[in-house]
């Protein structure tokens, strides 16, 4: 006896929606360790940790979006940005609870994930703590944090997971398909 194929789709969806959840609070719970952490070393007093040749952890504050853009002071910013990045994290729950694919699933939850941790930091206390400082021959990267790196990295995988053909939960074949997507 098979399982209809709605069922496994069903199945499917589900797990997805727990692995970008569970992901998703693994990405909030270390971005939030970090930051108490720089916040504990790096704030008092003020100093630079030199990790690596190319990487120091010193504590910076960005009140904009990614990067330092969209810097502003306006009282109403934090929450204007949260708001969008709350929508944009309800708009990954639909889509990673309507996906079929583990791939996008974990890019979802890896970009909910620190789409909310910055906007803990946003409503906590105005802006985002950034500690991470890559630089190389007097370059400087824009400082980040760990929910950066799981926004990036999510974007990158889910980038990177449209660009190989996947086989669908319901790709057997069972209506003439071989359940590749194209």
């Amino acid at each position: 006896m098979s399982v209809p194929r709605s069922a496994r789709s069903a199945g499917s969806r589900s797990a997805g929606l727990k692995l970008a959840g569970t992901i998703g609070a693994v990405i909030l719970l270390l971005d939030q360790l970090t930051k108490w952490a720089a916040l504990d070393q790096l704030l008092d007093p003020p100093r630079v940790i030199e990790a690596a040749p190319f990487l120091n952890f010193v504590l910076g504050f960005n009140t904009g979006v990614s990067f330092g853009l969209l810097e502003n002071d306006n009282p109403y910013g934090p929450w204007l940005l949260s708001g969008a990045a709350l929508l944009v994290v309800a708009v990954l729950v639909v889509w990673a609870a309507r996906s079929d694919s583990r791939a996008e699933a974990a890019s979802f939850g890896a970009i909910a994930g620190g789409a909310i941790g910055n906007i803990v930091d946003r409503l906590r206390q105005g802006a985002v703590t950034d500690f991470i400082d890559v630089h190389a021959f007097g370059w400087h990267w824009p400082t980040f944090n760990v929910a950066d790196i799981g926004i990036t990295g999510g974007v990158g995988l889910l980038l990177l997971s449209g660009l190989w053909p996947r086989k669908t939960s319901g790709g057997d074949g069972a209506d003439g398909s071989d359940g590749a997507r194209r």
